[in-house]
């Protein structure tokens, strides 16, 4: 019983520390600027006021929830489509120099992201693609070290007789990916995407380098943005990152049995 106790404590503390500092969130968001500076954090505000979230909902913040949305849609499915192709490519195909090829791909994932990014905005520069969508998107859309390596993994694991199968009926590479190997590819994919929603939802640092404009500006720059040279409006910027969390909440509460899923595969591959 003692180690039951001591355990249950030790997995409420745990709890206590993860989820401490989103309800700080909530609690700032739900605060006026007064409510801010006389009552302690943890502490809501009397009475409490949704003005923070009115005044970024009535102003250009929702433009910016819509952008971050549609780049993550697009860089989404840019990760389903051509990571699983490619994936298919380095797992099944025979070609000279696969191995080789793929080790080096998959050795990117080494090089820190920071270190990368001049590289990368040099060539946006170069390309006249500075604040635009295609800047924007045209690092990741085609596919990351990761996402090949889970797909290619899990294509290696599936049996060869179901490709030797359909060859021997007369299908081809195409048909076989599309129609065979693919549909059996279902708990991969669902991985992928949850995995790429997150990190382009809460992406900072690129969006940040090679945008400028509100038309490409994102909601995680954007929430940067309420910080100036003289002071923070902690109480908007709180308002904002509840505004940013609600969309990746919800898709944790309708796909939590994917997401737990999609880290079982990701752990024992």
């Amino acid at each position: 019983m003692t180690k039951r106790i001591l355990l249950y404590a030790a997995l409420a503390a745990g709890a206590l520390i993860s989820v401490f500092p989103y309800l700080l969130v909530v609690l700032t968001a739900l605060k006026t600027q007064a409510q801010l500076s006389s009552t302690p954090p943890w502490l809501p505000g009397w009475p409490p006021t949704t003005d923070n979230l009115a005044k970024m909902l009535g102003g250009d913040f929702p433009r910016y929830v819509l952008n971050t949305a549609l780049m993550t849609a697009l860089l989404t499915a840019g990760q389903l489509v051509f990571t699983t192709f490619a994936a298919y490519a380095f797992a099944r195909l025979r070609f000279k120099g696969r191995e080789i090829l793929f080790w080096l791909y998959v050795a990117t994932m080494m090089v820190p992201s920071a270190v990368t990014m001049i590289p990368l905005f040099l060539i946006m520069r170069e390309l006249d693609l500075v604040n635009t969508w295609y800047g924007l998107l045209a690092p990741y859309i085609l596919g990351t070290p990761y996402g090949i390596f889970l797909m290619r993994q899990f294509f290696k694991s599936l049996p060869s007789g179901l490709e030797e199968a359909a060859r021997i009926d007369g299908a081809g590479s195409m048909t076989i990916l599309l129609r065979v190997l693919l549909p059996l590819c279902r708990p991969a994919l669902g991985t992928l995407a949850i995995i790429t929603v997150i990190s382009s939802w809460n992406s900072f640092l690129w969006p940040l380098i090679i945008t400028s404009g509100d038309d490409t500006r994102v909601i995680t720059v954007a929430i940067a943005t309420l910080k100036d040279g003289i002071g923070v409006d902690y109480h908007l910027m709180m308002a904002g990152s509840l505004i940013a969390l609600a969309p990746m909440v919800a898709v944790f509460i309708f796909f939590q049995k994917h997401i737990v899923r999609s880290v079982v595969l990701t752990g024992l591959k």
